[in-house]
């Protein structure tokens, strides 16, 4: 509860940039955090895949996402979680949250995972309304559903992986592990390349057209050189519009959890 009622600091800062196009009249009213706990305890989640729109912590204000539930996840069985961002977080698509069939259950199947996925809403993933989102959202997820609170990790492709790097570098309080796939971000932030203090394994292809490889090579060198823990793998061949290809790679950052991270 302490964690939830925390980050209505930061939904507050909400009001100051606006709410974009979820609210017309740009003066979002903030919703009482208990009433949003209220709301989300109310969800019917089932085992499978349960896509959701909820009032977020702002009237008329609303977050779309997935929680795809194991079927034997219990309080005697409490799962990873998976918080998972989509790519191409600049564009305004109502179900961008929902594809996860094509990299993330299949990559992280071996821990039979509880996965929540979020819509951008056509934010980037470090914008104030989406870490605002993030982080209640996964507190939400973390305090209702059967999770292991040791094994919360945040991943995403492309501006997904960006946004993975973010809230690793800024809220590792919240995640044991960061797992961004064909990103490129910059960890010199605001001046110079910070440590980041979770673990990260960077998976990016050879041949990827949008973010260069040896620009990203270049990031995660910086960031090593901080103090960083980072394993960085070079898919070969595999290319930046083709997300399923990478399915292997998750595999294996699966099994690096398992067998490095959670040992």
């Amino acid at each position: 509860m302490k964690s939830i009622i925390k980050l209505y600091l930061i939904a507050l800062a909400v009001v100051a940039i606006g709410c974009g196009g979820n609210d017309e009249s740009n003066e979002a009213q903030e919703r009482p955090m208990l009433e949003v706990i209220e709301d989300f305890r109310n969800l019917s989640i089932n085992s499978g895949a349960n896509d959701f729109v909820m009032e977020s912590t702002f009237k008329d204000v609303y977050w779309k996402f997935r929680i795809v539930l194991p079927a034997d996840a219990s309080e005697s069985n409490k799962r990873p979680l998976i918080v998972r961002m989509h790519g191409a977080a600049g564009t305004i698509d109502s179900d961008y949250h929902k594809y996860t069939e094509c990299l993330t259950e299949p990559g992280f199947e071996s821990l039979n995972p509880i996965i929540l996925s979020v819509n951008s809403d056509g934010f980037i993933w470090n914008d104030i309304p989406n870490q605002n989102k993030i982080l209640t959202l996964t507190d939400l997820v973390k305090t209702n559903l059967p999770v292991d609170q040791n094994k919360v990790v945040v991943t995403g492709y492309s501006d997904g992986g960006n946004g993975s790097w973010f809230f690793a570098q800024y809220y590792p309080e919240y995640f044991s592990a960061a797992i961004p796939v064909a990103s490129s971000y910059n960890t010199q932030r605001p001046a110079v390349s910070a440590k980041i203090n979770i673990p990260v394994y960077a998976i990016h292809g050879s041949e990827d057209q949008l973010f260069n490889v040896d620009i990203t090579q270049n990031f995660v060198n910086a960031t090593i050189a901080a103090g960083s823990d980072v394993e960085f793998v070079i898919a070969p061949g595999l290319e930046h519009f083709n997300p399923c290809d990478y399915v292997p790679y998750v595999k294996e950052a699966a099994n690096w959890l398992e067998t490095t991270v959670w040992k």
